[in-house]
């Protein structure tokens, strides 16, 4: 048979699977409130798996106590009698004292219990909480794995513990302007001052961790996400010429063929040049490939790839076939 604080250990970690698995569906309204409440939950657990583990599972060490003046014990009851067990609130300030929670970790589950709240009694306020439950959702998954091994010696590489990034999940980044009452104002405001200084995401515990998503085209569920940017001061990222030739697979003889394959309207002239010019400065559509890459001024060849022919549509007539 288990110990209580084990049984509890795993119902978290199933908790936080949950709530990790939900946020990542492909369309679910209800997500950042579904995942605050379940992430929530797999926390209160975890920390009441390790209180267990510290008062050597009595299970009265979790009650909630009432008529302290009493010789005989008494513990606040529920609607069917059950003891009432202390809230994360609680468990969470006792063991951040007794410097077993770490303090980040603690202003993190604040944050994460304020919007717990917020989606339970009432609803978010505001799209751009979308933004600030992933940032403080992926410290909250990244926390709860640190205390586990820290606690447990828990390794739970095993499970796919991440947040799909918002760029898959969320509608697009642009949104017009939105004008905030009092009430949506106090609470933006509570989680960024909670959250002030304290988002490193190297660190072993998070208050919050920012995300920057940048499109990228790759076969592999492992890949690391990049983006083709002439800026000195960003990381160098070498591609392969095998990479470099499937993302941009056409020449100048093949782009012109697929453009009169293409448009009814289409002729090899002097518009054609210079749209196909001003594009070539543009990472996604176009490759510059020098014949020596340390050499600059080496003899070069552009490549395409297929996305060129989405700006091309702007000025020419696709030809429609007929039934």
């Amino acid at each position: 048979m288990k110990a209580r604080s084990r049984e509890l250990l795993d119902r978290a970690i199933a908790a936080m699977i949950a709530a990790i698995d939900v946020y990542n569906k492909p369309d679910f309204r209800y997500r950042a409130e579904s995942f605050t409440i379940l992430a929530l939950n797999a926390w209160e657990l975890l920390l009441k798996a390790k209180w267990l583990a510290i008062y050597k599972n009595r299970l009265r060490s979790l009650y909630v106590p009432e008529n302290k003046g009493s010789k005989r014990p008494h513990y606040k009851r529920t609607r069917s009698g059950s003891p009432y067990t202390h809230n994360v609130d609680y468990l969470a300030k006792k063991l951040t004292e007794q410097k077993i929670l770490d303090k980040t970790c603690c202003k993190n589950l604040e944050v994460l219990a304020e919007l717990r709240d917020t989606a339970v009694h009432f609803y978010h306020p505001t799209p751009e909480l979308a933004e600030r439950v992933q940032e403080i959702g992926m410290a909250a998954v990244k926390n709860f794995a640190s205390a586990i091994q820290d606690w447990f010696k828990e390794d739970l590489s095993r499970f796919n513990f991440y947040l799909m990034p918002l760029s898959f999940v969320a509608p697009p980044t642009v949104i017009s302007a939105i004008n905030l009452n009092n009430e949506e104002k106090r609470f933006l405001g509570y989680i960024k001052n909670l959250d002030a200084g304290e988002s490193d995401p190297n660190a072993r515990y998070s208050v919050a961790i920012n995300i920057e998503v940048h499109f990228v085209r790759s076969k592999s569920s492992e890949a690391t996400p990049i983006r083709l940017t002439k800026d000195p001061n960003v990381p160098a990222v070498r591609l392969t010429d095998e990479q470099i030739r499937e993302r941009y697979p056409w020449d100048y003889k093949e782009l012109t063929m697929q453009c009169k394959k293409r448009y009814s309207d289409f002729k090899v002239n002097g518009d054609y040049h210079e749209i196909r010019k001003s594009l070539i400065g543009e990472s996604p559509f176009a490759y510059v490939r020098c014949l020596d890459p340390q050499n600059p001024k080496s003899a070069k060849k552009t490549f395409y790839s297929y996305a060129i022919l989405q700006e091309f549509d702007k000025h020419y007539h696709i030809i429609t076939t007929r039934g």
